[in-house]
């Protein structure tokens, strides 16, 4: 097995997850950045980063990174972290195919005593069960004889930058007690907030696909209150600021769930737990409750604006907000698609405005073309979708102002009073 001092680093998959990795490591050693995407690797090598997780500034720093698609540069690593999205299929299954891609990449140049490490969130056993039989299969060398393999979740956690690579505690593991030492020393070389070496594998793909499995359950339980309180006239949020002051009350708000891990991690742990004979029923419930907010929210919104004898058939209604979360432009399996294609069956005309998103990825994921701006006067229905910076600073009176004289306002995310919006989450 290879020294630290001898690792030859490569990347693959430089998303949201792979970028900041690769730009730490390249503060310390030469990495390859590789991924399939050509205008990705050329935005990056002309120092621009369209998820804005790294600066221009931090792109320059990484002074020891190249970005590369060809295989002959992924062939000179011998230590291959891979970070490409796990996504979920229409059927909720996992769709394991960008990973079982990357590890047929990886085995047409992996060499004696090399080493892959997987960060993409899987179910426990898919490592070892999906991926190192493909890498056996592609470069015909043995497991855990000619070639190791570890395991460290990625927590990367778009759009913050507090919480970045360095500064989250980082769990690792190793497929043999040597490996498992050297990952452990090779990440606490760039990870500020130190590691957790995990017992093995399996552990540590487990550990990171209950972290969001945890936090979708407790948003649903959250998400179900608030549907009570609304039938009960109570403001949930007022609610919530009460049960607040006590000291281990967990601060958590209702909303919809999207993103690349809360609404997609549980369906790979329900999906291994159906294999082994398992039925999950809480977990599943609290998906299935936090996938109907977006019907949820739409119901809301038109039984306030037939209540303000507002037509309904053929209104228009704004959309503050596409990306899954505020201040970042990532659209990954965002949930406010669930909002625009439920107000179109009510015959519905809706407007999208999200500063932040890329207008073409937006149309390319969800045939959706957001504005460049809301018109003055022109909508039916407003809502705030999305607790972007550009929203809060807006204030009420500017984002009333897109509402006709007679409009309703829905404020989803808090980012108003009570008394400023018509109805709330």
């Amino acid at each position: 097995m290879h020294e630290l001092k001898n690792i030859k680093l490569a990347v693959i998959g430089l998303g949201y997850v792979g970028l900041p990795l690769a730009v730490e490591f390249a503060k310390h050693r030469s990495v390859v950045g590789f991924d399939i995407n050509q205008p990705r690797i050329d935005a990056l090598k002309s120092g621009c980063d369209v998820t804005l997780e790294v600066s221009a500034v931090e792109l320059k720093e990484a002074k020891y990174i190249s970005y590369s698609c060809s295989l002959d540069d992924l062939a000179q690593c011998n230590t291959f972290i891979v970070t490409v999205p796990t996504p979920i299929d229409k059927y909720n299954q996992p769709d394991l195919m960008p990973l079982i891609k990357a590890s047929e990449t990886i085995g047409k140049v992996l060499k004696k005593d090399d080493i892959v490490i997987y960060e993409s969130t899987v179910y426990p056993g898919a490592t070892e069960e999906e991926c190192v039989p493909v890498l056996e299969r592609v470069s015909g060398l043995t497991y855990n004889v000619d070639f190791f393999v570890g395991y460290s979740p990625e927590r990367i956690n778009p759009g913050d930058k507090e919480h970045r690579v360095t500064t989250i505690k980082k769990v690792t593991s190793g497929s043999t007690p040597e490996t498992a030492d050297l990952i452990d020393d090779l990440y606490n070389q760039i990870i500020i907030a130190g590691t957790h070496k995990a017992s093995s594998i399996k552990v540590a793909e487990a550990a990171k696909v209950i972290e969001n499995t945890q936090r979708d359950l407790n948003i649903a339980l959250i998400n179900e209150l608030a549907i009570i309180f609304n039938k009960m006239g109570i403001d949930t949020e007022a609610v919530l600021q009460a049960a607040g002051t006590k000291w281990n009350f967990l601060p958590f708000r209702p909303g919809l769930v999207g993103g690349h891990c809360i609404g997609v991690d549980p369906y790979y742990l329900t999906h291994k737990a159906q294999a082994i004979g398992y039925h999950p029923e809480i977990i599943l419930a609290g998906r299935r409750l936090n996938d109907s907010m977006g019907a949820y929210v739409v119901s809301q919104l038109v039984k306030a604006m037939l209540k303000r004898r507002i037509h309904v058939d053929g209104a228009r209604v704004l959309i503050m907000g596409l990306a899954f979360k505020e201040n970042c432009p990532d659209l990954r399996n965002t949930r406010i698609v669930d909002i625009v294609n439920e107000l179109a069956e009510y015959n519905i005309d809706v407007d999208v405005y999200d500063p932040w998103v890329s207008v073409a990825e937006s149309e390319h994921e969800y045939g959706i073309t957001p504005i460049a701006e809301p018109q003055a006067g022109f909508y039916d229905g407003i809502v705030l979708a999305v607790a972007h910076n550009e929203f809060r600073e807006l204030g009420a009176e500017s984002i009333r102002g897109f509402g006709r004289s007679k409009h309703v306002l829905y404020d989803l995310k808090y980012l108003l009073t009570a008394d400023e919006s018509d109805i709330r989450l």
